[in-house]
């Protein structure tokens, strides 16, 4: 088997590959940017963390409930010819939020609704890539997603973070849209590697895809994730301040973020036999194992390890869950598609953060980690009731490969991806 690193390499010396994928890194870099940089400039202009807390609360919501209508769209008409125009008034949005010409939940609002989600535009454009003989690579592509992903929302808040501290909270906002639209920019103008549009009627008949139970199991798993960071967040700030050591969160959450992406990097560099579901069900099943004892330990080190090792399982969740999304809906709804998943947790992590707040002010830091490991059995379940019936629509081997000689890219599905699970 070749080395992770040249695994890595390879796929990125793909034709195309890293013209796209670059670029979406930049723009990931300006979103993981945007929400924290809005609570940075609110606070700074009412004082009020309420009030932050607030417009920062109805950014995610619109970013949640438009980004499928984006990506319906893209779907539709095409990268190239929505992403520019969903940028301009993304860019329009944030200059009136700068500008304070209107209230501030208003641009919050309008800075939500016109986020492109460059993820899922990514992933659309790796599965166009590496279909047919070379599908069996897509799980590296994604694991490649996923520590885009980690490091993006690692560095992004706190850049912004230090640009607020430091006095300049209207800095954090403009340069996470300037990444945004920069890097969404380069994305769409690269019209090689964009998927390829399909026909109204197929459009129509795959929209049914999106109401079958083996998709919604994945955006039901994608909102438990996001249950699971929500309270996770909470949690481990609780955690922290409850023992006078406030300090000590940023140290948990380094382990948990530095594992994560070790087991991101670590699961695209293996060669993986069986069921995709089985191992997403497996992944499920470790997290809720290694979530379990956070509801009793209280020594700061196991609190750590205990920490880590949950984050090493994290990444293999959300990879497979890429996975099994783009095997199990047609390409003429896939950057919906990828967009429902990314937007069920998103919305997760929001409604995690107020409930488990609730649940930690009542009964402690302890009654946080329990809601997060309520989550992880949820996905648990989730994930072997997707075992049944499950031997036919997703491919049995989904290894990375060394990659060959690149082709252009795919102009329909291969029929072995194109096949929907019961």
């Amino acid at each position: 088997m070749p080395s992770a690193s040249a695994n890595y390499r390879t796929l990125l010396r793909t034709s195309g590959t890293a013209a796209f994928f670059v670029p979406s890194v930049v723009g990931r870099l300006g979103i993981a940017m945007t929400g924290i940089g809005i609570l940075w400039l609110v606070h700074a202009r009412t004082g009020s963390y309420a009030a932050a807390g607030l417009v920062t609360g109805g950014f995610a919501v619109a970013d949640a409930v438009a980004g499928p209508q984006i990506g319906r769209l893209v779907d539709r008409f095409g990268q190239t010819r929505v992403i520019p125009c969903a940028l301009g008034a993304h860019a329009g949005a944030v200059t009136l939020l700068l500008a304070g010409v209107v209230p501030d939940l208003v641009a919050g609002v309008l800075v939500g609704a016109t986020l492109p989600q460059l993820s899922a535009l990514s992933a659309a454009r790796w599965s166009a890539l590496l279909s047919g003989e070379r599908a069996a690579a897509l799980p590296t592509a994604f694991a490649l997603e996923a520590l885009a992903n980690g490091v993006s929302y690692l560095a992004g808040p706190a850049l912004v973070s230090v640009l607020g501290a430091a006095g300049y909270p209207s800095a954090g906002v403009l340069l996470a849209a300037a990444l945004v639209v920069g890097g969404g920019l380069a994305l769409a103008a690269q019209r090689r590697t964009m998927p390829p549009l399909t026909g109204r009627a197929e459009r129509r008949h795959a929209g049914r895809a999106l109401l079958r139970s083996v998709f919604l199991r994945q955006v039901a798993l994608g909102l438990a994730l996001g249950v699971f960071f929500g309270a996770m967040q909470v949690s481990v700030t609780a955690y922290a301040v409850g023992r006078g050591t406030p300090d000590a969160a940023a140290l948990l959450y380094f382990a948990f973020n530095c594992t994560n992406l070790v087991g991101g990097w670590a699961y695209g560099a293996w060669r993986h036999g069986g069921s995709p579901r089985r191992r997403q069900a497996a992944a499920a099943a470790c997290l809720a194992l290694a979530s379990l004892p956070l509801t009793l330990l209280d020594a700061p080190l196991a609190v750590g390890v205990t920490l880590a090792v949950a984050g090493l399982v994290v990444p293999v969740l959300l990879i497979l869950s890429s996975v099994l999304i783009e095997s199990s809906v047609p390409r003429a709804v896939l950057t919906q598609a990828f967009t429902w998943g990314n937007s069920a947790n998103a919305a997760g992590t929001a409604g995690a953060a107020a409930v488990a707040g609730r649940v930690v002010d009542a009964v402690g830091a302890h009654g946080g980690f329990s809601v997060a490991a309520g989550a992880a059995v949820v996905m648990t379940v989730l994930a072997l009731g997707g075992l049944r019936g499950s031997s036919q629509g997703v491919p049995t081997s989904s290894a990375p490969t060394e990659i060959t000689e690149p082709n252009p890219p795919a102009t329909q599905r291969d029929s072995s991806t194109n096949r929907k699970a019961p």
